[in-house]
């Protein structure tokens, strides 16, 4: 690599640098990805007393009671953000879900907001009816100035500069109305915003509760749910998708900064596009194969992709014949007329069909693949359709879960959502780029590791996760591991620090039976601030030895501001994927204003 490896990237190129996710039976996205190469439905079969409908409509024999539950869709922990608790009740639960999420997606990449001087945009879509059906809206003529107030969290308009606000950055917020391919419409204008140089970095996503949450489900023949809850994508007896909810968030960054500033990186977006169909559509909400393959087409010449190397095609897949048949089609005809080089597969057979943040799921589905170079299985999937045509298609139903060696060289997918109304939207992702070889790290050198929290129970939870994923990640290099905890964490008031000289040491200051250079905000000892150098962003250490270290941990644990840039300047760390904050979410919910 040069001093300058932006110049060795295509300038369009966008890199997927934080991640974050919830879905049904998934709180974080390595629980999804586990869901995904185990094969797993996440669906939920409901109790008739666990639906919160109206009780001639579960007697129905035409409705189905099943559906993706979002087990925190009603929790929110607003301390983290200042947000008083009755703010968070007047909050819409996407609201709510969309900044956490935000949050997590920013700390995945490893960056503190406290310390982000740069342009953020925040890009997402919501669904509208939810706010609705969550609670009237205030009357603002007839209640005064605290309806205005509690307006700004119940619209859902105000979602993106919701998160802005509490997450104390500054940048674009557009918040985004493109029905089930709002997700991808989110990404695009992110892409766009980032390539124009309007934005530094970028979170881009979506958030979904259908209330009342939970529900099920009336069925209709030829609609897009589902006869008996289950999503079958390309099957011959597919009757649509099950209803879900979810959020899914991406935090974006132009490839080269990335690599320049030493991102992790876990997929880059290559090329995006977005079309409607307008007056040409077949029937208002069906897919149009003209105009969706012109969308899928576009994203790959945007990317300046050929079609024989993206060997992984995530469907929107709604495991409806008629539509299944229509997104194929479109699919073969952007592709070209090649046979067998793609893998196809489906998300909805798993969680189902998360609304606007429906491409979301896929979208992170295809990333995971990407950087654990795995195909997952499309579950449900056991006749395949006939009428789809598969042998005359570029693509191969991914039936099995596969290791992913492409013939091409490169691993690319392509990721299609669909909106009724006639939106449609597609991405182009790419596996990350090599990282740029670098020395060993220095075995023996004393490090300080950092953490802080809200409160004693939550640096407890942080210590616990932090240990245990550890233990899980073995590669993980300490110098790594510090300068993100130490540069990519907001700093709060209960804190906690070691000096430590391995992995294994700073494991074993981790357990709660920790004995040795650790410091805490309870048992700290007391320092005197006047004998630490100093510069605008706080104290540095005198040295970089144990000792020197260890005082600058008791200063800090002590309420103490440091200067971990001046700390991290001469070492040549990156930023790892860690634990995020330990959310403590209470359940917050408003019947009226």
């Amino acid at each position: 690599m040069t001093d300058s490896p932006e110049q060795e990237y295509d300038p369009g190129d966008v890199a997927v640098i934080g991640m974050s996710l919830r879905a049904p039976g998934a709180r974080t996205k390595e629980q999804f990805w586990d869901v995904l190469v185990h094969g797993r439905e996440t669906v939920s079969f409901l109790a008739k007393e666990d639906i919160h409908v109206d009780e001639t409509l579960i007697h129905n024999p035409s409705y189905v009671r099943a559906c993706g539950v979002l087990d925190t869709y009603d929790r929110f922990d607003p301390s983290v953000f200042g947000i008083s608790d009755r703010m968070a009740a007047a909050m819409t639960p996407e609201n709510r879900l969309y900044l956490e999420s935000a949050w997590e997606s920013l700390e995945d990449g490893g960056y503190d907001p406290d310390r982000l001087t740069a342009e953020i945009g925040m890009y997402g879509a919501n669904n509208p009816q939810t706010a609705a059906l969550y609670s009237s809206p205030p009357d603002r003529a007839s209640v005064g100035p605290e309806a205005i107030e509690a307006s700004l969290a119940w619209s859902p308009d105000s979602m993106t500069s919701n998160a802005l606000y509490y997450m104390g950055l500054t940048g674009e917020a557009v918040t985004v109305a493109a029905v089930c391919a709002g997700f991808h419409y989110a990404v695009h204008l992110a892409c766009q915003s980032l390539l124009l140089g309007q934005s530094d970095m970028a979170i881009a996503g979506g958030a979904m509760v259908r209330l009342p949450h939970p529900r099920g489900h009336l069925w209709e023949e030829n609609r897009i749910l589902s006869r008996d809850g289950h999503c079958r994508p390309f099957d011959a007896n597919g009757t649509g998708s099950a209803l879900s909810s979810g959020v899914v968030t991406l935090l974006l960054k132009p490839l080269g900064r990335a690599v320049a500033d030493r991102d992790h990186v876990y997929a880059v977006v290559r090329g995006s596009a977005v079309n409607n169909n307008g007056v040409s559509a077949m029937a208002y909400g069906l897919a149009q194969p003209e105009r969706l393959s012109a969308c899928i087409a576009a994203a790959m010449e945007v990317g300046g992709v050929s079609p024989d190397t993206v060997s992984m095609y995530e469907a929107n897949g709604l495991g409806l014949p008629v539509t299944d048949e229509l997104e194929v089609h479109a699919a073969t005809m952007a592709f070209g007329k090649q046979t067998a080089t793609a893998s196809i597969g489906g998300v909805k057979g798993n969680v189902g069909h998360g609304g606007v943040v429906s491409g979301g799921f896929g979208a992170v589905k295809a990333a995971l693949a990407l950087y654990h170079r795995t195909l997952p299985a499309t579950i449900n999937l056991t006749e395949v359709n006939q009428d789809l045509d598969f042998p005359s298609t570029p693509f191969v139903p991914q039936i099995e879960g596969a290791a992913w060696e492409p013939e091409a060289g490169i691993r690319r997918a392509g990721i299609t959502s669909l909106g009724g109304g006639g939106y449609n939207a597609h991405l182009v992702l790419e596996e990350p780029p090599a990282p740029a070889g670098r020395a060993p790290e220095e075995a023996g050198r004393p490090r300080l590791a950092t953490l802080s929290a809200m409160d004693d129970d939550a640096l407890a939870r942080q210590r616990t996760r932090l240990r245990e994923w550890l233990e899980a990640h073995p590669e993980l290099r300490l110098d790594d591991v510090c300068f993100t905890l130490n540069l990519g964490r907001k700093v709060m008031g209960r804190r906690w620090a070691a000096v430590v000289r391995s992995r294994e040491e700073l494991v074993a200051a981790l357990s709660d039976d920790a004995r040795g250079p650790v410091a805490s905000t309870a048992a700290a000892p007391r320092t005197d601030p006047g004998s630490f150098s100093r510069t605008d962003h706080g104290i540095v250490p005198s040295g970089q030895d144990a000792p020197a270290l260890a005082d600058l941990a008791a200063a800090w644990v002590t309420g103490q501001q440091v200067d971990f840039d001046a700390l991290h300047r001469e070492r040549a760390g990156r930023r790892v994927p860690l634990p995020t904050y330990p959310f403590q979410p209470r359940r917050f919910w408003r019947t009226d204003w």
